[in-house]
């Protein structure tokens, strides 16, 4: 079994993290008998968010009973203390709880300090004075922001994504982090959706000693892959070595990692689904990808303004519309048969 703290916080847990964003589209009933499987098989932390929808209510009445038992990690996405107040005291009713381990500020555009203006900062300082909250920890996707987040020393985890799609300059926010003893958890371990190979993913994670990978579950056969690996922890071989690489070699570059902080589109184009579509059409059983339903999504990116509002708001700064196009005129091209997936 392999083990995780995270940082100064102390939580030591499995190297197995359930990430809650996933039951939001699954029913409560569905949710917490997913929720509760993962627990009766050693899995204890579990990773949630404001923003994902009726994510903690269904944690809550999972854990509410129990709730000495588990690590439970929730986000806000306020602008100013008015806001953080407000999401705080919701996600404690949602959760059924009087205190958050872990509150994180949900990938804000800049990093959060005392006296920048916002009132974010001292209103977390409050939170864990009176005990409503833990640990202090933010979410990012900017390199820049996150890099902020660690010299600032005022945060106690940092969640980025992190797989092995992950460039020079995230292996080295990963180690900075494990240098200022700071907790790192990784988010989007399976690039949402594009990597396949859990094992492959786990193993290369399982390199980093202080990184907690979350795994956005929804399904039972999904978190049995990763209850399996925590009495047979994969280790890196050649074979899933050379999956890696096969892998680097296929999606590094200009692909959209789906974080979705592009949306809403004004047009109603789903851009974090559609502006990957030619990777996942050939990374997933492609059937589930050319239903009318999917077509239908995929045909809205002719009703594009654009407007660059998801260009600009994209963490990786990506030409959203350039890849959208790009994806479609490929999409197309393999409904017409022009194109085989391979």
């Amino acid at each position: 079994m392999a083990k995780v703290t995270l940082g100064k916080t102390g939580i030591t847990v499995e190297k197995n993290a359930f990430g809650a964003l996933p039951i939001q589209r699954i029913s409560t009933e569905e949710a917490v008998g997913l929720l509760h499987r993962a627990y009766d098989h050693g899995i204890t932390f579990f990773d949630t968010a404001r923003f994902y929808t009726d994510s903690e209510e269904k944690l809550g009445k999972a854990f509410g009973a129990m709730r000495d038992k588990v690590y439970i990690a929730t986000k806000t996405g306020a602008a100013d203390a008015e806001g953080f107040w407000r999401d705080l005291h919701t996600s404690l009713e949602n959760l059924r709880t009087d205190h958050i381990d872990i509150y994180q500020f949900h990938n804000p555009a800049f990093c959060p300090k005392p006296g920048d203006g916002s009132g974010l900062y001292e209103a977390m300082l409050e939170a864990r004075e009176k005990g409503m909250i833990r640990h202090i920890g933010i979410t990012n996707h900017r390199l820049k922001v996150a890099h902020e987040a660690v010299d600032s020393g005022l945060y106690e985890t940092l969640q980025f994504p992190f797989c092995y799609l992950a460039t020079e300059k995230d292996v080295e926010l990963v180690e900075k982090c494990g240098r200022a003893g700071m907790g790192f958890i990784a988010m989007k371990a399976l690039s949402g959706g594009l990597i396949t190979n859990s094992a492959a993913a786990y193993a290369f994670l399982a390199q980093y000693d202080h990184v907690l990978p979350i795994w956005g579950v929804q399904r039972e056969e999904e978190l049995d892959e990763f209850i399996s690996y925590i009495d047979a922890p994969p280790s890196m071989t050649e074979e899933l070595a050379a999956v890696i690489a096969g892998d680097r070699g296929e999606l590094l570059g200009d692909f959209c990692r789906g974080c979705g902080y592009c949306m809403p589109c004004p047009a109603g184009i789903e851009i974090n689904t559609c502006a990957r579509m030619s990777l996942l059409i050939r990374r997933s059983p492609s059937e589930a990808q050319l239903t009318p339903k999917a077509q239908a999504m995929m045909k809205k990116i002719e009703d594009c303004l654009h407007c660059g509002k998801c260009r600009s708001k994209c963490p990786y700064g990506l030409d959203t519309p350039k890849l959208l196009e790009k994806n479609y005129r490929d999409y197309r091209e393999i409904l017409e048969g022009k194109t085989s997936i391979s």
